[in-house]
């Protein structure tokens, strides 16, 4: 589980910013909270923010920290990393982004840091809680010196050779069986999901789909889509190997990146009327159903197995009651039974309810205008009372984290003369 996530001098973010899924003292809604290792965490939350504010650029940043790391073993020296400081001002371009992130692990808390550029680790450290106090794993300063727990210190001293000055040690230790370096390696890599649009996850769904051969996934997926009320009585998805009689009619600018063998889903809905069943394509079918559908394998994945799912633009494409009926599904101790987390980010100003989401839940975020500099900041920081409508409050700017929209009209009626005047002078020509 997700505890903290910080970060200093990336993309828009300067100075530095800690998103935290630590629950507050409040007594409210506590089936949305959860005791794990001595922390006391939220399954949900959610982001809110006017248009780049920095709340996709939050979650690019975790995809990012998560998708170098994993690459880790395989860069090659020299190689860059998609590392960006903030660029809007000469005391961060050319200063190393920093990243931190507290999480817990089979009941364990640890704690894993960095800072880098695109080409080099500056420093890098893993501690953990064993015993409730913090054990040092590794430190790592100027690039090249490392310190280790005394216990460990003649396997680490080996494997520390194998590293480069764009590698990571816990992806180069836990590559050589390091098990300690395991568990921060596979959460990072494998228990922190990042989704940024669902076309991302089709052939991932679309592929478990068709290994499903004990139906436990089909069981779930009508279920949900009968609760949620979406008409589909049932499905089909096959899958066949990309072949060069198929590749041949496939247009000239894409059939370069498509390799051979790669594979191919058929996706079909079914729908019974009145005893008569329809058959079809899941691009007949509407966006929203679409989407859904790709999701239904990602969210039982994350249930199953107590993942962080981070969610951009959760509600494209979906009925608020679905958003809804989703943010439910996870706040449910009962449904969600292995600690999973949802993070995610809306326009959806609905779920700005305090019979939904408890004030920690809910996170704004807000460029500076002086700097163009993005921050996070939860509802927790302002004195909100427990019946406040909170959406409305939203809505008036008391949070901020909204446009601010100016109301030039005179601007448009200018504009609209000139092209008038434009119009009249061509008819005159």
């Amino acid at each position: 589980m997700l505890i903290e996530f910080s970060v200093t001098n990336f993309l828009s973010f300067k100075d530095k910013n800690t998103f935290s899924m630590v629950a507050s003292s409040d007594k409210e809604l506590l089936n949305n909270v959860m005791e794990v290792g001595g922390e006391r965490l939220l399954r949900t939350t959610a982001l809110y923010g006017a248009n780049a504010s920095g709340k996709t650029n939050l979650f690019k940043i975790i995809a990012i920290v998560s998708s170098i790391i994993k690459g880790s073993n395989y860069r090659t020296p020299n190689m860059a990393m998609p590392i960006s400081p903030f660029k809007l001002s000469e005391d961060t371009s050319d200063k190393p982004s920093e990243f931190e992130i507290k999480f817990i692990y089979d009941g364990i808390r640890y704690v894993y840091a960095f800072s880098a550029d695109n080409l080099y680790v500056y420093e890098e450290s893993l501690y953990y809680y064993p015993n409730g106090r913090p054990t040092k794993i590794f430190e790592r300063k100027n690039t090249n010196e490392y310190s280790f727990n005394a216990s460990d210190e003649r396997i680490l001293n080996d494997i520390k050779s194998k590293n480069s000055a764009n590698k990571f040690f816990v992806a180069t230790a836990t590559n050589w069986n390091y098990d300690k370096t395991k568990p921060a390696f596979d959460f990072l890599t494998e228990k922190l999901g990042v989704i940024m649009s669902y076309e991302q996850v089709n052939n991932y769904s679309y592929n478990m789909y068709s290994k499903d051969k004990d139906n436990k996934l089909r069981d779930f997926a009508l279920g949900f889509l009968k609760k949620a009320d979406f008409n589909i009585d049932d499905y089909k998805v096959t899958e066949e190997k990309m072949t060069e009689d198929i590749l041949n009619r496939v247009p000239d600018t894409f059939r370069s990146i498509i390799p051979l063998n790669s594979s191919l889903f058929k996706v079909s809905t079914v729908h019974e009327i009145h005893g008569h069943k329809y058959e079809f394509d899941i691009n007949e079918e509407s966006l929203g159903t679409q989407v859904i559908f790709s999701f239904i394998p990602v969210l039982k994945d994350v249930l199953d197995n107590g993942k962080v799912l981070i969610y951009d633009e959760f509600d494209k494409s979906l009925h608020p009651f679905i958003v809804k009926y989703l943010v439910e599904i996870f706040n449910n101790p009962e449904v969600n039974k292995n600690g999973a987390q949802l993070i995610f980010n809306t326009h959806d100003t609905n779920l700005l309810n305090l019979e939904i989401l408890r004030r920690d839940q809910i996170w704004f975020a807000e460029k500076n205008p002086d700097d163009g500099s993005s921050a996070i900041y939860p509802l927790d920081d302002f004195s909100v009372r427990k019946l406040e409508n909170v959406e409305k409050g939203y809505l008036l700017g008391r949070y901020g984290a909204i446009p601010f929209l100016t109301n030039n009209f005179d601007l448009w009626v200018v504009i609209g003369k000139e092209i008038e005047k434009t119009e009249y002078q061509k008819e005159q020509y």
